[in-house]
């Protein structure tokens, strides 16, 4: 039905609190070597942040009420004959690793697309960030929020100082680091039955590492709530469908997790919505990889593989412009880490019993991830012509009712009327039908933002609106430089995602009412700033967005 794009090219479009929403702040150079060799090189810890997990002492840093333990190792470094495995516990050490200086990301192709590759080729990278309010003690059973980053899999949305958080709820926060792309996803029979998925059981391990450990921190393994956007909200879906992610958590919230498009020519077809790819399709990609990176012909196809340097394999496997065009980079069905997609255990009830949130951004499209390059094929509409042929290529067949639907002449610009059928087609009416179906196994609560002032898109050239995970960039967005109005809905967003962290439920003092969605209207949250934030019926949200159609025709 679709023509497939030629080419795409993205890029950065924003600075600010963009950052903290989708593009990467760089991490300072180094990775954590647990061992005397940290023990000696990384800054001073504060006094009174020993703590002893299982496999050894960390120390951290204290500031402004919140004690900060950096790059902290929950599994062993996935190199060698651990590459495309499951995560292994790490060894224990016996010198105090001082945690206290950032460490980078797994290695990836860069992010946002269009954006040079990470230089980081360092596979050590499976470590958790904690942090807690100060003087917090063992035992005191604090909740937990675990964030999982976005970065479409690829790279890292990076949002990993969760000090809002910390002082608003006092909770315990902690961000993990996953494999992404190639290293994280590749799934090839000569890898072993259930190959794929290992940045999803990196997250797992990292849960389980919650569970043995966070209560030496003062947090409660038993109350913990997975959150993330973008890629971080589908994997937080991904964790909700999953059946070896059972008792690992209690709450969930996705941010952002319905991004895909129909005629998908960025991101790997793994959002909370799509239809991921079966273990015997991801296999075919992945034979495909093994040729074109060497390891086609040999003997041992995984023996090889594992030889391979970083980088090659990191180039090799960054597919922006075709994502299957050889080897998975994102989830997949891989029979045991997910055993169905995300949206059909969403629909069938095959989900772990938690409380679940869900947001979505009224406009979403990525963010401004999305900008045209002169000379190739347009991802945006920035004319009349490239509206009509971005709807051909989405829509096929269907273009001619979907400008009727979208005319240009009731928008301001080409690029809102487009970006307004994306984001509709794409992302709002997907998680109103997901939520109406998840609704009926697990306690669910939805909230479309629909801010289109956000801090998030400041510095930005185009009309984004209510945009692509902005949510969690407010959560994180530092307080001093909100005006009162921005400031009136962080504040609620706080309050909300924490009393949530402690109960399970959203409504906390001071915060409008939020009903769950399985009550006869159907209310969704829709966020303003300024304290106007309401609920409104799903119905109504439906007919202002078109899901009477798009629910009809379009299929992920």
């Amino acid at each position: 039905m679709n023509t497939p794009a030629r080419s795409v090219h993205a890029t950065l479009a924003g600075t600010a609190a963009i950052a903290a929403a989708v593009a990467l702040t760089a991490a300072a150079p180094g990775s954590l070597t647990p061992a005397a060799t940290a023990a000696t090189s990384s800054p001073a810890c504060s006094s009174g942040t020993l703590v002893h997990t299982t496999k050894g002492a960390v120390c951290g840093t204290t500031a402004d009420g919140v004690t900060t333990y950096e790059g902290i190792p929950y599994a062993a470094a996935p190199v060698g004959n651990l590459r495309w495995k499951a995560p292994v516990p790490h060894k224990a050490w016996t010198t105090t690793i001082r945690s206290t200086t950032p460490v980078q990301e797994c290695p990836s192709p860069g992010f946002p697309p269009g954006s040079p590759p990470t230089t980081n080729t360092t596979e050590d990278c499976l470590n958790v960030k904690v942090q807690i309010p100060a003087g917090a003690k063992p035992g005191e059973r604090l909740p937990v929020m675990y964030e999982i980053h976005g970065g479409g899999f690829l790279g890292e949305a990076r949002t990993d100082d969760g000090s809002n958080l910390v002082r608003t709820g006092k909770v315990v926060y902690v961000f993990v680091n996953y494999r992404l792309g190639i290293l994280g996803f590749l799934a090839d029979k000569a890898l072993g039955a259930h190959s794929g998925d290992y940045g999803i059981q990196d997250q797992q391990a990292g849960l389980r590492w919650v569970k043995q450990n966070i209560s030496r921190f003062g947090g409660d393994p038993g109350n913990v709530t997975v959150f993330g956007e973008s890629a971080g909200g589908a994997s937080t879906c991904d964790q909700v469908a999953s059946p070896i992610a059972k008792g690992l958590f209690q709450h969930a919230i996705s941010v952002s997790g319905y991004y895909n498009y129909q005629n998908n020519i960025v991101w790997s077809k793994a959002d909370c919505k799509s239809t991921y790819y079966t273990e015997a399709q991801a296999q075919r990609t992945g034979a495909q990889y093994a040729k074109k990176v060497g390891c086609g012909d040999v003997a041992d196809v995984a023996a090889c593989l594992r030889k391979v340097p970083v980088d090659k394999l990191v180039s090799a496997g960054g597919q922006f412009v075709e994502p299957t065009a050889g080897g998975t980079i994102g989830p997949i069905v891989n029979g045991t880490t997910l055993t169905m997609s995300p949206a059909k255990a969403f629909a069938t009830g095959h989900v772990n019993k938690v409380d679940l949130i869900t947001d979505i951004g009224r406009d979403e499209f990525n963010g401004g991830v999305y900008t045209n390059t002169p000379g190739l094929h347009p991802v945006v509409a920035e004319t009349p012509a490239q509206y009509r042929l971005l709807v051909r290529e989405q829509f096929g067949g269907l273009a001619a009712t979907v400008e009727r639907l979208y005319p240009l002449i009731r928008y301001t610009s080409p690029f809102v009327a487009y970006r307004t059928i994306m984001a509709d087609s794409a992302s709002v009416c997907p998680m109103l039908q997901s939520d109406a179906q998840v609704s009926r196994y697990i306690p669910t609560y939805a909230d479309i933002d629909d801010d289109a002032d956000n801090p998030a898109g400041e510095g930005l050239t185009e009309i984004l609106g209510a945009q692509h995970s902005e949510t969690n960039g407010l959560v994180h967005f530092d307080t001093s430089k909100l005006d009162p109005n921005q400031k009136a809905l962080q504040t609620q967003l706080l309050l909300e995602w924490t009393y949530f962290a402690h109960t399970g439920n959203p409504m906390a003092d001071y915060t409008p009412a939020w009903p769950l969605y399985r009550t006869y209207s159907k209310p969704v949250m829709e966020l303003r700033p300024a304290g106007s934030s309401s609920v409104s019926p799903a119905a109504s949200i439906a007919s202002l967005h078109q899901c009477g159609f798009w629910d009809k025709v379009t299929h992920y």
